[in-house]
């Protein structure tokens, strides 16, 4: 699909690397074990309620008129919808939303221009509050602390609301639900996400740095079992080259890199 080409090019090019070794193509698999279920929210600055209010009236309307799931629905299933945003933004206050765009469906690049279901929330966001959106794209783990500083005035970026979160921003209400998921090559000896868990187990985890999956893979398998990276695509190409033994990030994410990489 053309939303996932950029992606699957770079995947592409590590697997004709490793075929040029002798090393043969890694075919990827996502188990069926969940590792944790979660809410995705936006993140706002503690000081700054009048914009979170703004932002939790303008989801619950979008909720109500069925924009957010029509949204979800397109890049999730592949339903496409008529609904146009920022036709008119020009000229208007600009409203900055910090993100990572290297996490699909939610943001990643097309043909240079950020899109996914976060960008298309923010620009349906950003016409209720009668403003104009602009993305400002970053590292993961810089997100909060734009959002702290006023760098930008709100974070979307498949972020989860964690109570050590929450000690340093506020988030708006819930506008979709995310599950982090396990990726593993065919033939691994992890077949659950129990394998991780057992006595004696040595399994090294694959993250992208920041995100929930990397903080609870930290918390449960410790430190030393733990290999961070800026991007999640950057993490598949670990365990495409052996470097780690999973990945635990979103499914949705997940799903993408399998699929690129599978082609």
């Amino acid at each position: 699909m053309k939303k996932f080409l950029s992606l699957a090019l770079a995947l592409v090019m590590v697997c004709l690397m490793l075929t040029s070794c002798g090393g043969g193509k890694v075919t990827l698999k996502i188990l069926d074990t969940e590792y944790v279920q979660e809410d995705y929210a936006i993140c706002v600055a503690k000081e700054n309620t009048e914009l979170l209010d703004k932002i939790n009236v303008a989801l619950a309307e979008m909720k109500a008129e069925g924009t957010t799931q029509k949204i979800v629905d397109k890049y999730i299933s592949g339903v496409s919808h008529d609904l146009k945003f920022q036709e008119n933004a020009e000229g208007k206050e600009e409203l900055h939303m910090a993100t990572n765009a290297q996490f699909p469906p939610y943001e990643y690049y097309e043909n240079e221009v950020i899109v996914g279901i976060d960008a298309e929330m923010a620009a349906a966001i950003a016409d209720k509050l009668d403003m104009k959106l602009v993305i400002d794209d970053m590292e993961f783990d810089t997100i909060i602390t734009a959002v702290q500083t006023g760098k930008a005035d709100m974070g979307m970026a498949g972020m989860t609301v964690t109570e050590e979160r929450l000690q340093n921003i506020n988030f708006s209400e819930t506008y979709a639900k995310g599950i982090q998921s396990i990726i593993v090559p065919e033939g691994s000896k992890i077949t659950s996400v129990d394998d991780l868990y057992a006595e004696g187990a040595k399994y090294i985890v694959g993250t992208q740095k920041g995100t929930t999956g990397d903080i609870y893979s930290e918390d449960d398998f410790g430190a030393e079992r733990v290999m961070k990276y800026a991007s999640g695509n950057e993490a598949v190409q670990a365990l495409i080259t052996g470097k780690v033994d999973c990945v635990i990030i979103d499914n949705e994410p997940a799903k993408a890199y399998v699929e690129a990489n599978n082609k």
